[in-house]
Formats: structure tokens, sequence, C-alpha cells
């Protein structure tokens, strides 16, 4: 029996749970009312443009939940603080590596020119916001850069390694590693 929906925001973070299960190729849209709960007709009437029209709604929540817990604090609060809050963020929303970057994921696939601009865009800005923030830390411009890059290509191999291995702990460790490597500059 379907499940009855009264907000299309409800609705994201069980699409956001579809696809990071199925991937984009494989949730068909009966695959996705199977895992939403949700009828073909509730779906397409939060979402006329079908599964495309998700996954872009699903990426711009995602985005939005990281410019307010991850960007954002990075871009305005005091650079030590915003860092240590950084990490926490990271093992919040990843569950300590036991979920899926669904922008990553989206970046591997088929998916990667149909969202080719949102994914860029998620990886510049969290790449731009810690970098300015370690340099506001006194890194020096170019290696507040590559600690910036190292830090948000670590998470992403740290979730697939973790995920890979069925062992969370190496993603707790690995970001412990990248949290002291951040903070080297305090």
């Amino acid at each position: 029996m379907a499940r009855e929906v009264y907000e299309r925001a409800e609705i994201i973070p069980l699409l956001a749970e579809a696809f990071r299960e199925l991937g984009y190729d494989g949730a068909t849209m009966s695959r996705i009312t199977e895992r939403t709960g949700l009828g073909k007709g509730s779906l397409y009437h939060f979402f006329p443009g079908g599964k495309e029209e998700m996954a872009a709604a699903v990426l711009a929540d995602i985005d939005a939940w990281f410019d307010e817990h991850i960007f954002k604090p990075l871009r305005d609060a005091e650079p030590g603080v915003a860092i240590e809050g950084m990490w926490k963020a990271v093992d919040t929303y990843f569950d300590s590596g036991r979920r899926v970057c669904l922008v990553g994921a989206f970046a591997l696939d088929e998916t990667r020119d149909r969202f080719a601009m949102a994914v860029k865009n998620y990886f510049v800005r969290w790449i731009d916001a810690l970098s300015e923030c370690l340099g506001r830390l006194g890194q020096p411009r170019v290696m507040a850069r590559e600690v910036a890059e190292d830090a948000v290509a670590g998470i992403q191999g740290a979730i697939v390694l973790s995920r890979s291995l069925g062992q969370p702990g190496i993603f707790r460790r690995a970001v412990a590693r990248m949290a002291c490597r951040t903070s080297a500059g305090r």
C-alpha cells in the first residue's frame, strides 16, 4: 500500500536513500516506488520531470545541507571551530563511513554527465571553503589548497574503502588523521 505524503520535502530523503541503494540507473520508477512506499502518481505529482527531476532535487537537498552544516561555517565561523565542526558533520552525515556519498556516486557512473555541474559545484565549494578557512588559520595559500583537496579526496576514499571492506573503523581513523592534518595550521 502506498504511503500518503503531504509535502515534497518529505519525499526527498526517501528518494536519496533509493538512489544511494540502487544508483541512478538502477533506480527505475518501479524500484523507487517500492523503496519509498509512494505511488507513481504521487511521485509524478511532486516531480513531473520524473527520475531526473527527483535526482536533481536530491542533489539540491544535499547541497543545501552541506552549505548549512559545512560550507557556511567554514566561510564564516572561527576557523578552528569551523574545521572541528566540519569533521563532526562529516562523520554524522556519512554515518561513520557506512553511508554512500551520493554526489560522489553520481560522479562515477553514467549519471556524471547529466549532473556534472551539480557534482562539480559540490566538490569545488567544499574545497574552496576549507582552503579559505585553512588560510585564515595561517596556512600558505598553496598549502591550504592542497590540504583541502587531500581532505575532500580522503573523505571520499575513506567512504569507499570502509564500505568495501565493511569496516567503519577505517573511515573513523582516516577522518581522525585528516582532522589532525587540517588543524596543524593552528
